[in-house]
């Protein structure tokens, strides 16, 4: 990053700037093939500082100045949050799409050097070789006319080519990292002169070797971590010293003003307006409208602010006694909208009883008030007369007034609230980008408050509300006023700005749908949920646009084409009715434009994706899936544990005792040999590119190389679940791997760095367990949890002790609950289960569902009888020492009914007997709750017939002993099935 941009963003000076320069990424070298990737183009930079207020408009301006008419192309701003680590700098921001294309990195800069900016400053990086594609029509950088007779390629295109063979296949690797440590070393000692500025000239130098030694694939985790570690911290030490060297100097440029100076106009101006209003307020219920208007929002952010003003507007017009007739919260990227019918005009009047002070301090002596009764009544408004004094619970006498509030107006109490409800709203990640401090998703560009025709003068972040909107930027008006809130809906439709999610999504998918029957095609139903979330959150006036692309990409794996279109481009892909994919696509613009062109420009940049995907696959077929293996012995793991070429050994290793332990002895051999190959692909170029792939591409790699069908298969298991909702593995050798896996995570993580916290889960572990246990529960496979756990233990490079061991078995223990109570079955139910078959998941999991319908089934069912009969034994030895060394004696029995129920018992117990084990090497072998039910069902009606005729504390001790012994186990064959103590009614 240029100093004229690093540097100059921190501390209090100004800084507006633009200038172009080249910018070097090895990483990006094609050798000149790809259409529009290249390890060297030309930026464009511009720095904002302070935030001008409007930069997003400068923007588009400066693109129309160009020559692009905004008008006919789609120009969107799409989430992309900036971040170095190197240089210990982030931002937040957008890519920003010229018909698909990025163009533009538009970013507001929040730290750099780690040091919080005084004042931040916006980013402009203008991409001029893809403008120019743009501007010029055409499809490659090569064909670029630099000027007139020559060609970009003409140009650059040897340059391109040869730089290109250095950073990817040539490049002395001994002599970049020769090269860092001489830079790093030459930084350091331009710290000590005290000169930042060609200190950051070497640690530039140093970053560009690094960038160098990545692209030859050279450098592993720890070496990435050790580089990075030393990189920033010598951008901290500049960057101190920097800001040193210009406090020194007095900033020479100036300072950029605080808010202090700027907040009180604003702010006056809003509190006279306000008042204003409140006075000429509606007299009757209206409709109120409160819109948030932002620059672009992430389509999360557009969920998650929506459901924030749901929650929180309604309980603040209850906290505000504002009557009304529902809320109803809508979004797009650019705006939050909230709408409350028939908003009253002023508060609900309340009466209310008010406690002063105590009696005795509120009269003196001769029964005259006090000044602290005085204060009291003149704080409450009321008269002194009207006091009353009355007695609490403990006997003491304060003194109280009754209360009549006749309540303000709505507009009133709602201007001085607004700003905090506004100023509440949250997000993942949030920013500041001017003075005043107020943070949001991206900027604040406008407010609108309108209770009938009034508006609602608040300020919040700078802003003043008011009863202008924003419309789409390339309207011929893009400001609006609104001359009342219920104008608001017709005015924002009239625009083309379709404001209900809800209808937004259902528009598109209508169009997208009639598009690609257009071409004989289908959109698959599961693009009808995230990938649809996402881009409906992405326009507000969508405009469907169907593309095309070569055929000759379906030579490419399906799955890479798709995951390109989707994840990529935010593309719906078009399929054939029986399920193949054809050259098309679906894209959806923002507001009007002209489709042919829109369509082109999007053609052109799913080509370009398209080339580099297969430049990767290409790449990777050159080796065997095995040959990739070893390259993941430069990816660390976790540092106690190794790399993940070592987790791949030890899963291959812990494979075979696994399967046996499941039932699937015949699967190993699959599983061993799925388990050596099941990492690999991590090391391919296009899963490093897409890493959403893993998997996917191990399968398909296998399957070129002809490997068995089974371990194809596996490899892909393995990795599943990937997401919510995902299939599950469902082969016996697959489901072996997936399980082995994530055990291994689970036991060698929590023995490396402990269990999870409530709020911390750097490694994925509960998702690792959540995964793990939907495997074995959807395909009813039996194991031991504890046994399962052992075997990972022993394959760890590191020792897991027993107490370490047990913490796994709780850990995955509480996800099975919360994956059983997700699955319908009651809290009650699951615990009652987990008590007593949890080591089993598959067996916990038939169990508590068989059990939820027993109790749904009430009375009418034999569960209920059970449980009450069972727990008149479980109530007698409950807290009683009963020697468990002592057998029933039958000699002992005085009663008839105590021989029924013995015989009744051991009946009941020869049932059972190696049907509860919560081990059990099958779990068909295991009996359900239907036979456990008919099985102790024979034994409601002698324990009854016991508790009415035996006495079982009787004073005959071994008589007694052997009663509680006998009680001991009747109550005792709930063991190994269900703990039916955790169920309600017991």
């Amino acid at each position: 990053m240029n100093p004229a941009t690093f540097l100059r963003v921190l501390g209090p000076e100004p800084w507006n700037v633009c200038y172009a320069e080249p910018s070097i990424r090895p990483d990006d070298s094609r050798y000149g093939d790809n259409p529009n990737r290249v390890q060297r183009h030309t930026q464009f930079q511009v720095i904002l500082k302070p935030d001008p207020g409007n930069a997003q408009e400068l923007y588009l301006g400066s693109l129309e100045a160009l020559g692009i008419d905004t008008s006919a192309h789609d120009v969107r701003f799409v989430e992309d949050n900036w971040e170095s680590p190197v240089l210990g700098a982030w931002g937040l921001g957008w890519e920003v799409w010229l018909d698909g294309m990025e163009v533009t990195q538009f970013t507001y800069f929040q730290q750099a050097g780690g040091k919080v900016l005084d004042a931040p400053a916006v980013e402009i990086t203008y991409g001029l070789e893809r403008i120019l594609m743009s501007l010029q029509g055409v499809k490659h950088f090569k064909d670029i006319r630099y000027c007139e007779g020559v060609t970009y390629g003409e140009l650059f295109l040897q340059n391109e080519y040869e730089m290109s063979c250095y950073n990817l296949d040539e490049a002395d690797v001994a002599d970049q990292r020769q090269r860092f440590a001489l830079c790093e070393a030459e930084a350091r000692r331009m710290l000590e002169k005290r000169l930042p500025v060609p200190a950051y000239d070497m640690l530039l130098k140093c970053s560009h070797a690094f960038n160098v030694l990545d692209a030859r694939g050279a450098v592993g985790v720890t070496e990435r971590a050790d580089c990075f570690a030393r990189m920033r911290a010598l951008a901290r030490e500049v960057t101190g010293l920097w800001m040193a060297r210009r406090e020194e100097l007095g900033h020479p440029l100036g300072t950029v003003s605080s808010s202090t100076d700027e907040d009180a106009a604003p702010a006056a101006a809003a509190a006279g307006k306000a008042a204003a209003a409140a006075a000429a307020g509606p007299s009757s219920p209206e409709l109120f409208v409160l819109e948030v208007g932002s620059e672009e929002l992430p389509p999360d952010d557009v969920l998650a602010g929506m459901a924030q003003l749901r929650e929180r507007l309604p309980a603040l017009l209850a906290k505000l006694r504002l009557s009304h007739a529902g809320v109803k919260v809508h979004g797009t990227p650019r705006r939050l909208t909230a709408l409350v019918r028939d908003l009253a005009p002023a508060q609900t009047a309340q009466e209310s009883k008010v406690r002063g002070p105590p009696a005795k301090a509120a009269f003196d002596a001769s029964g005259a008030p006090t000044k602290a009764l005085q204060g009291f009544c003149k704080k409450a408004g009321a008269d002194i007369r009207s006091v009353t004094v009355e007695a609490d619970a403990k006997g003491v006498e304060y003194c109280f007034v009754v209360v009549n509030d006749a309540g303000r107006s709505a507009v009133e109490v709602l201007s001085a609230e607004l700003p905090a409800l506004v100023g509440s709203l949250s997000f993942k990640k949030s920013m500041r980008w001017n003075a005043f401090g107020a943070a949001y998703s991206r900027p604040l560009r406008w407010l609108l408050a309108l209770h009938g025709d009034t508006p609602l003068a608040f300020t919040y972040g700078g802003l003043c509300a008011g009863d202008a909107t924003r419309v789409l930027r390339n309207a011929a008006q893009p400001e609006l006023q609104v001359p009342s809130a219920s104008a608001y809906l017709s005015l924002l439709q009239q625009q083309g700005i379709q404001l209900d999610f809800e209808a937004r999504k259902a528009a598109i998918w209508q169009g997208a749908a009639a598009a690609a029957a257009e071409v004989g095609g289908i959109i698959p139903a599961s693009a009808s949920g995230d990938l649809l979330d996402e881009v409906a959150n992405l326009v507000e006036s969508p405009t469907v646009i169907r593309g095309g692309f070569d055929p000759a990409f379906l030579e490419l794996p399906e799955d890479v084409l798709v995951m390109v279109m989707r994840k990529h481009q935010r593309y719906f892909p078009v399929f054939s009715a029986d399920g193949k994919l054809l050259p098309a696509f679906i894209t959806v613009a923002n507001g009007p434009v002209d489709p042919t062109a829109v369509a082109a420009g999007n053609e052109a940049v799913l080509r370009a994706r398209f080339e580099d995907a297969a430049f990767f696959y290409r790449e990777d077929l050159k080796q065997q899936l095995a040959d990739f293996r070893p390259k993941l012995k430069g990816t660390l793991f976790q540092k106690d544990l190794g790399t993940i070429f070592d987790k791949s050994v030890r899963v291959e290793a812990l494979c075979p005792a696994l399967a046996a332990a499941m039932g699937f002895a015949a699967a190993a051999d699959t599983a061993v040999a799925a388990a050596a190959l099941c990492k690999a692909d991590l090391a391919t170029y296009t899963v490093t590119e897409m890493t959403a792939l893993a998997g996917t591409m191990g399968r398909h790699y296998a399957q070129v190389q002809g490997l068995p069908e089974d371990v194809s298969t596996a490899i892909f298991e393995a990795v599943l679940p990937r997401q919510a909702g995902d299939i599950l593995p469902a082969s016996p050798a697959g489901i072996v791997v997936a399980v082995a896996d994530r055990l291994d995570s689970l036991v060698g993580l929590v023995a490396a760095v402990g269990a999870p916290s409530a709020t911390a889960d750097p490694y994925g572990l509960r998702r690792a367990a959540y995964g793990m246990l939907q495997a074995l529960v959807s395909n009813n496979v039996s194991l031991s949890l504890r046994s399962a756990v052992a075997l990972a233990a022993a394959q760890q490079p590191l020792p897991v002790r027993g107490q370490q061991q047990e913490a796994v078995v709780d850990f995955v223990s509480r996800r099975l609950e919360q994956l059983l109570v997700d699955s319908g079955v009651s809290a009650e139910a699951v615990r009652a289960v987990l008590a007593e078959r949890g080591d089993n998941p598959a067996l916990a999991a038939s169990t508590a569902s068989q059990l939820q319908a027993a109790l749904d089934a009430g009375d009418s069912g034999p569960l209920r009888a059970i449980m009450t009969a069972l727990s008149r034994p479980t109530r007698i030895v409950r807290g009683k020492t009963v020697d468990v060394s002592v057998s029933v004696n039958p000699a002992l029995f005085e009663n008839a009914e105590e021989k029924q129920l013995h015989a009744a018992y051991q009946a009941v117990a020869q049932q059972l007997q190696g049907s509860s084990s919560s081990s059990s090497s099958s779990s068909s072998g295991s009996l359900d709750v239907a036979g456990w039910l008919a099985a102790v069902q024979a034994l409601v009606a002698p324990i009854d017939a016991f508790f009415e005729k035996v006495f079982v504390m009787c004073e005959d001790e071994k008589v007694r002993a052997n009663r509680l012994a006998l009680l001991r186990d009747v109550a005792g064959v709930t063991k190994g099935f269900v703990d039916l103590s955790q169920l309600p009614g017991y």
